[in-house]
């Protein structure tokens, strides 16, 4: 068996979630087309409704008719979405909004501390029982602040620079790695007063009121990077993945198959509202074991399950260092992938911040416990594809989190 042909994925979820909040700030109604299907991308239109605004289908694509926010009624369910609840607190902290955010059991227990301290620098009135969900906020005056981040996270640096658009004054939000940046370049795009200066980068309140835009939203390179995974590890694979974003922040994924070994080739390159899209061809080659540093965890931190895989198909060892924001996500993920790459026969060390693979070695099919995280689900059923022996999920339902084609893609190519 090997891997070839083009695949089309659904609309990129970071973006999805930035394209619904941002157009809900423009005056007039604003084009989405190929958005996320995934559940957490429901959860911030579904919260976004609940503030007001109109989100309604038409043909395609949605239409999000911005420009006013309401006071919601009930609590904003944010699901499973730490997007969700991160960024719309900064959104509506911003646009002088009482809210109360809750989520699942999962997202309840996640850190919200992250958010909550800066927020407070600005002057939010929030409250939170031991810095988790529910959080409320309420309507407060915004000061603007010079805030120094000591961790790379996109969501908090998203929460602050949102907060900023209705603050007195300009804020700077200093990072101590680059993390993904499409909240910045999408709020460039689209007119606000916005600067970036390598990990520094500041933003003004909005003077003036933002016109809506049209966006055929591209696809999600974190649901790719599940298929170059494959491709990467099926002999004679040549697979293509059509219309991805190719944000710089994004592709680090296919840097680190670049460096163990594999034929990563770009093309078809374009730009749409300051985001590049991109085609990228994946080409099977005998895999290396590499060393991966806390510099290049912020572009790969929602691939390391699939790359820990990959790792346990590649000659030498691959160590990985400085991820412990992994311990943080939907499942703590570095003692979901230890624990479920052990029980299928790979040579695996946890560390706190990582973890040490030693390959190739052959994997067998066994049972895996997602812990109802859809990156871990996703990643052990590609990790079927060459062991001996179909691996069973105890969830796959989770999936729908982010992909819901997954499993009908997979089918098709293999």
């Amino acid at each position: 068996m090997n891997l070839t042909g083009e695949i089309f994925f659904p609309g990129d979820k970071s973006i999805s979630h930035r394209s619904l909040m941002f157009a809900a700030l423009c005056n007039g109604k604003s084009k989405i087309s190929n958005l996320s299907t995934g559940k957490d991308v429901q959860s911030t239109k579904n919260c976004l409704i609940d503030c007001g605004i109109k989100i309604y289908n038409e043909k395609s694509s949605y239409i999000v008719e911005g420009g006013k926010f309401i006071n919601p009624k009930k609590e904003l369910d944010c699901g499973n979405s730490g997007t969700t609840v991160r960024l719309l607190a900064g959104l509506l902290s911003g646009q002088n909004i009482n809210a109360t955010f809750v989520g699942d059991e999962s997202l309840s227990n996640r850190p919200m501390k992250r958010i909550i301290e800066p927020l407070k620098l600005m002057g939010l009135n929030c409250s939170s029982k031991n810095f988790t969900l529910p959080l409320k906020i309420k309507s407060s005056k915004l000061n603007g602040i010079n805030y120094k981040s000591q961790i790379a996270s996109a969501q908090v640096k998203s929460a602050v620079l949102l907060a900023a658009l209705g603050s007195n004054k300009p804020t700077s939000f200093i990072e101590p790695v680059l993390s993904r940046n499409h909240t910045e370049i999408m709020l460039k795009a689209l007119g606000v007063p916005i600067n970036t200066e390598k990990l520094k980068t500041t933003i003004s309140k909005i003077t003036k009121q933002l016109k809506p835009f049209n966006f055929n939203i591209p696809g999600d390179p974190s649901s790719a990077a599940f298929f170059a995974g494959a491709a990467s590890m099926v002999k004679n694979s040549n697979l293509v993945l059509k219309n991805i974003s190719g944000n710089d922040t994004r592709l680090g994924i296919f840097s680190i198959l670049k460096q163990m070994g594999v034929t990563v080739l770009k093309s078809n390159k374009k730009n749409i509202l300051g985001e590049k899209i991109i085609d990228i061809r994946i080409k099977n080659k005998r895999l290396n074991g590499i060393k991966i540093n806390e510099n290049q965890i912020p572009s790969i931190i929602d691939e390391i399950p699939i790359i820990a895989i990959i790792a346990s198909q590649a000659k030498g060892q691959t160590k990985i260092t400085g991820a412990k924001e992994l311990r943080y996500k939907e499942s703590d993920r570095i003692s979901s992938i230890v624990l479920n790459l052990k029980k299928m026969g790979a040579d695996i060390t946890e560390l706190e911040d990582g973890m040490i693979i030693n390959g190739p070695k052959k994997l067998k099919g066994t049972f895996i416990k997602t812990y109802h995280d859809h990156r871990i689900a996703m990643a052990f059923k590609i990790a079927s594809i060459i062991a001996d022996g179909e691996n069973q999920l105890d969830s796959i339902d989770c999936v729908d989190i982010s992909y819901p084609e997954f499993f009908e893609t997979l089918t098709k190519i293999t």
